[in-house]
């Protein structure tokens, strides 16, 4: 199926609408620095939810979805673990409220709340989180918009554009083109209307994107019955043994050659070792990117618990549902899609884009590929937001002109918004070259970044000095090890990286002297974290004898145990109604409804500022 008239406007109208909201809301957006980067900390926790769940529904990120699901059937549930996605559950339960207390704008400045401004690492620490969160921003920007404009390039192709364009574009370079002609237009939005635009642009997109997923499990459902799907045994079972036990031989053999290159077969040791890194993940916090950004932009610590909470109940059901509605359409009619790779292989990520085109009816294709180019377009954004703040905040305000005017620090933002997406822009066009280099840096970071990051929250003597020489031993080591280990043979080998980046951090913690005392004083006493801090905790009940401790460890606890329950729950949901799977469905509603109700007294009554 081709774009008609009418999925053709559909998708213009958005973007003359994402247009016209940037320029609306570009007075509100200057009113202060606050105000363009943060929102002015005044939105609703509600729809900066929203919009941190639109900015995690990506294009490329549904299409690798989808594939897993084709493949792996309801088992696929699970690997997502591998960022891991209940980091949410951590946020929302007791994470978000901590990170909010801080009352600080970016990563990087709240780490002047926990060690302070001066001392031994403090400068070292505050610059390889900005370069963290840079390196992030940019390995986005260089290549993402250049897999959106391969995107589009299946449903728009160059030979129709062609002679409307009054230049020649070599074809190697159409993807490209089209990436930068989208690119455009989310700068525009986002730069000139700052925080406030991107939430409501992510709620118009959210909205539509809403009724897309729903039409496409729709239709799956109307195709489906009456028929059954030719998947191997335990496909529909969600859970596993020691090995995966999912033979496709004799009904798509390339489905066997993908779990053997993506080396799943062992998914029991897949789950431990997804389980072991995603706990010291999650209870790391937020990466310095756009969640965080969303996460200091509440109002409130309370409202901060909220919106975290709003994510998953908003992003994976309806994500879910059009995961498992194109996944259905992939298998009833898989040799319809054309999904060769060029070299006799299968790409199984051709699934989403050839399911769209082949069986959504016009108007619900131009909904649904509006809204999956509103998703690129939320989560560049939101990205851009997140490198503006903090090259303007934790680069320009702090070591160039820390008394710049109002003016001076809306002008910068703009400047350093073109400047990074510009920046961007040229990495993509090197991109198979950049692809390898900044895949290497930043899963590098990554695989650095949690050592140090959990001991920050629970422990006391744990000072810049070591969060400095532990981000930067995790980081070396994962770099190297990143190197010398692909795939998922990485993952198998983190223990000994987490150890690495623990025995810098400890390294640096005791080659230094604590924290100043007041520094630790007033952070414990306004976050309230729980863990090692019995020393500080003495010295601030001297000054305070009325201060009750945290005493939360173990309901925090129950509650993300039951928040992780809820959260396989709602994804699994949308593919138990699409499958009708009927007695499944009616077991998880239960389940559900249950952990609704434990979670209402145990977190919802007992959140506070």
């Amino acid at each position: 199926m081709k774009l008609s008239v009418y999925d053709i406007g559909i998708v213009i109208l958005y973007l003359i609408s994402m247009v016209m909201l940037g320029w609306f809301l570009r007075k509100k957006a200057r009113q202060n620095k606050e105000s363009y980067l943060m929102g002015g900390k005044k939105l609703p926790w509600y729809l900066l939810g929203m919009s941190d769940a639109s900015d995690m529904f990506d294009i490329s990120g549904t299409m690798w979805m989808v594939a897993l699901c084709f493949v792996y059937g309801l088992k696929s549930i699970w690997i997502p673990w591998l960022w891991p996605v209940f980091n949410q559950v951590f946020n929302m339960m007791y994470l978000s409220k901590w990170l909010r207390r801080s009352n600080a704008n970016t990563g990087a400045e709240w780490l002047g709340t926990r060690f302070g401004l001066t001392g031994k690492g403090v400068k070292g620490s505050h610059s390889i989180v900005v370069a963290f969160a840079l390196i992030g921003c940019l390995g986005f920007l260089a290549y993402g918009f250049v897999g959106l404009g391969k995107f589009i390039e299946i449903f728009v192709p160059w030979n129709i554009v062609k002679p409307y364009i009054p230049f020649d574009i070599p074809s190697h370079y159409v993807a490209h083109f089209y990436g930068i002609v989208f690119t455009l237009f989310a700068m525009f939005y986002s730069i000139l209307g700052g925080m406030h635009s991107i939430v409501l642009g992510d709620l118009i997109k959210y909205a539509i994107m809403t009724i897309g997923c729903i039409a496409i499990a729709v239709i799956a459902m109307i195709h489906l019955n009456g028929h059954s799907l030719n998947v191997p045994v335990g496909w529909s079972n969600p859970f596993f043994g020691w090995k995966l036990n999912l033979d496709w031989t004799g009904i798509i053999n390339d489905a066997n050659k993908k779990i053997s290159s993506d080396g799943y077969g062992l998914f029991g040791l897949l789950f431990m070792m997804m389980l072991f890194k995603g706990v010291f993940s999650a209870a790391a916090g937020p990466a310095p990117n756009y969640d965080m950004q969303k996460i200091l932009s509440t109002k409130s610590p309370k409202e901060a618990s909220k919106m975290t909470g709003f994510v998953s109940i908003i992003l994976l059901p309806v994500r879910y549902a059009m995961v498992i509605g194109l996944t259905v359409l992939g298998l009833l009619y898989y040799n319809q899609l054309q999904l060769s790779d060029g070299n006799g292989g299968v790409d199984f990520e051709r699934i989403l884009p050839g399911a769209i085109n082949n069986f959504l009816p016009v108007g619900i294709l131009g909904l649904v590929l509006t809204g999956l180019l509103g998703a690129f377009m939320g989560t560049f954004s939101g990205t851009l937001n997140a490198a503006q703040a903090y090259i303007v905040n934790d680069i320009y305000l702090k070591y160039i002109n820390p008394s710049a005017t109002t003016k001076k620090v809306i002008t910068m933002n703009y400047v350093v918004g073109v400047v990074v997406v510009a920046t961007g822009i040229i990495l993509g066009f090197f991109a198979k070259d950049v692809n390898s280099i900044l895949q290497w840096i930043v899963s590098g970071l990554y695989g650095g970044y949690i050592a140090a990051n959990v001991l920050k929250w629970y422990w006391w003597r744990f000072n810049a000095n070591g969060f400095y020489i532990g981000m930067l031993t995790g980081v070396a080591g994962a770099l190297v090890f990143s190197r010398l280990f692909t795939g998922i043979e990485f993952l198998y080998y983190f223990p000994l990286l987490f150890l690495l980046s623990v025995a810098g951090s400890l390294i640096g913690t005791f080659t230094a002297p604590p924290t100043e005392q007041e520094i630790l004083k007033k952070f414990y006493g306004t976050v309230r974290p729980w863990g090692f801090w019995k020393p500080v905790h003495e010295q601030v009940v001297k000054d305070d004898p009325l201060f009750e401790p945290n005493k939360r460890f173990k309901l925090d606890m129950f509650n993300v145990a039951l928040g992780i329950i809820a959260q396989l729950c709602m994804t699994i949901l949308p593919m138990y109604i699409v499958l009708s799977m009927h007695l499944p469905l009616l077991i998880t509603i239960i389940i559900l409804t249950l952990i609704i109700l434990i979670l209402k007294k145990t977190w919802w009554d007992k959140l506070e500022d």
